[in-house]
Order: C-alpha cells, then sequence, then structure tokens
C-alpha cells in the first residue's frame, strides 16, 4: 500500500540537524506506514549518510517498526552544492505518494504537523502552507532577528504541503535558484499565476530554530539580492505586491553619495568631500542606529552593526546589479 504523504528534507552537510528533524517526525501523531521520508543529501556526506541510518537503526531498535526513511544522493556528487531546489525535485520525483510534505534539516516538524496537514486537504486545495515558529532571545542579534522574518515568509518550504501532480503540471522547483532564496516564492507565485487554490493552516506548524552564524554573516547574505532578480523577472507583479514594493533607494543613495566622496577625493575638492562623506556617515550610522532598534546592544554586535552597516549597501547593490545582468532583466 502506498504511503499517504512523502516528507522530503534536503540537506547539506548538517548531519547533527537532519538527525534532530529525523528524530522529531519519528515521533509524529501520525500512522508510520502512512507516510515514508526522503532525506536528499545535497552534498553527498558520508556522515549524514551515517546518521541517516542510525536513526532507522534507533527506531526499529525501539520497537517503533513501519517507519520508511530512503536516503537518496542528490547532485552533490558532481555539482556540488547545486542548492535545495534541485534537492527537493529529487525528492518529489522519488515519492510514493500523492502529497508531498516539505520540511527543511533544521527544523523540528510538531507532533501533530502531519495529521494537521493531511486532513486539511480537500479535492480543490492544491497547496498548503503552515506555520513557523522561531524562538528568539528578548534581544536577538541583528542575524537572528532577520532569520526571524521567516514566520512571516508565504509558502516557505520550511512547511509546505503539495499535490504531487500539481508539482509535476508546473515541473517543480526551478534549479537556477541555487541556493535558499526565493525558490519557493516562485513556485507559490506560479501557481498563484494558474489560479490554484493555495492556503495557510495555522495548526500545522513547524519549529525553526536559528542556527549558529560567524561574525559578519549578514555580507554573505547579500548574494541573496542575486535571485531577486530572477523572481523579478518570472514574476513582476506578484514580486512588487508580496516582497518588494519600490526599489532599496536607500542603499542607492548610500552608494551614491560615496562614489561622490571617492570621485571628490580624486578630483582634490576638499569641501565637496567633507561635505559628502559626512552625508554618507550619518546615513550608516541611521542604517545601523535602526539595525541596532530591536537587537542586542552588547559592545561586540555594535561593532559588528557598524561595520556591516557600512559595507552592506554596496554588496547588495552589486549582487542586484549582477542578477539582472546574470538573468537579463532590468531590475531597479
Amino acid at each position: 500500500m502506498k504511503p499517504r504523504v512523502s516528507v522530503v528534507i534536503p540537506t547539506y552537510r548538517r548531519p547533527d540537524y537532519i538527525e534532530r528533524c529525523l528524530k522529531a517526525l519519528l515521533t509524529q501523531e501520525f500512522p508510520p506506514d502512512e507516510f515514508e521520508i526522503l532525506v536528499v543529501d545535497d552534498g553527498c556526506d558520508e556522515e549524514t549518510r551515517q546518521r541517516v541510518a542510525e536513526v532507522q537503526q534507533q527506531a526499529e531498535s525501539a520497537g517503533h517498526s513501519g517507519y520508511t526513511i530512503r536516503y537518496i544522493e542528490g547532485l552533490g556528487a558532481q555539482h556540488p552544492g547545486h542548492g535545495p531546489a534541485a534537492a527537493r525535485n529529487i525528492g518529489w520525483r522519488a515519492a510514493n505518494s500523492a502529497i508531498i510534505a516539505f520540511t527543511d534539516d533544521d527544523c523540528i516538524p510538531e507532533q501533530r504537523w502531519l495529521r494537521t496537514g493531511i486532513a486539511t486537504f480537500q479535492d480543490d486545495i492544491a497547496a498548503i502552507s503552515g506555520r513557523i515558529v522561531t524562538p528568539l532571545p528578548a534581544r536577538p542579534t541583528d542575524y537572528e532577528y532577520t532569520a526571524a522574518q521567516i514566520t512571516k515568509s508565504e509558502f516557505s518550504t520550511a512547511n509546505s504541503f503539495y499535490r504531487r501532480t500539481v508539482l509535476a503540471a508546473v515541473g517543480g522547483f526551478d534549479e537556477r535558484f541555487r541556493i535558499a532564496w526565493r525558490e519557493d516564492s516562485d513556485l507559490y507565485f506560479t501557481l498563484l499565476e494558474q489560479h490554484e487554490k493555495c492556503i495557510f493552516l495555522y495548526d500545522a506548524a513547524v519549529m525553526h530554530p536559528v542556527r549558529p552564524a560567524r561574525w559578519g554573516v549578514s555580507l554573505t547574505q547579500q548574494r541573496k539580492s542575486m535571485y531577486n532578480a530572477l523572481l523579478y523577472k518570472k514574476h513582476p507583479i506578484l514580486y512588487r505586491q508580496h516582497i518588494q514594493r519600490s526599489s532599496p533607494w536607500r542603499y542607492y543613495s548610500t552608494v551614491g553619495v560615496l562614489l561622490v566622496t571617492l570621485i571628490a577625493i580624486l578630483c582634490h575638492a576638499w569641501l565637496l568631500t567633507i561635505i559628502a562623506f559626512a552625508v554618507w556617515l550619518i546615513m550608516t550610522l541611521l542604517f545601523c542606529a535602526q539595525r541596532l532598534r530591536k537587537t542586542k546592544h552588547t559592545p561586540a554586535h555594535i561593532s559588528e552593526m557598524l561595520a556591516t552597516s557600512a559595507l552592506i549597501p554596496p554588496l547588495a547593490i552589486f549582487w542586484r546589479i549582477w542578477g539582472a545582468l546574470k538573468f537579463r532583466v532590468f531590475f531597479p
């Protein structure tokens, strides 16, 4: 008998997290023989393979029979880090169920997650998005605060259910999204444009704790802006309605003033240099103050915010322009 739902989890060299996620799935209030778990390893990591096998063995030794956990190699052997979009496509295409549930390796599905999601599916529903819970300290870091915004996202693949026929009809996820960014919005927008019924289900919840991050992580995060251009190219109207209603004028103006400062220095226009630099400094300090408004105020965090606030605008604009060139779209 085929399972009622297949849970697809892409992973990339995070054995501790995938083990935690799998153990949470083994506590689901859902018959074990009615769902399967597919771990798609985009890193083709031997430790990850062993952890998945160990969880399966632990479940069997504890008398929890009926669970099916399948380890699938992604494209990492030929194309390292091909991305979660490609890994999810491999997963749902290998699945045996009519309903595909997606979550991430760093998530912890609540015990009623599958039961609630499957019970809500009706004939006219194409997809369901569930609630994401991200616990934060009273004063989080800027990275933690930003990461927690996933709780406001629409149809994040950290917690979503799709009919397999719907995924097949649209070709699944666009594998040009090579990192975990906007590939889920792209699929959601595609379904909206085809007038498919997509609903939000509050009671189907997963916990998404924030992973530890190194100093200056906000700088490497700016690379994601490149894929905003691809999403805008494919869905310009929905992008403006759901993602970004106007151009990032703050970044453009800050970079513009910085360029004026550099040009003034080269031209030995010292008065203009002082004025432009003062304007750039004020804009940078205001940006830093905005980021600190809801985050922690330790000396180490403040110094990180000062340094990264100066570097983020040019990096963000660089990746924005790179994305526009790469995907051949005018992306203001």
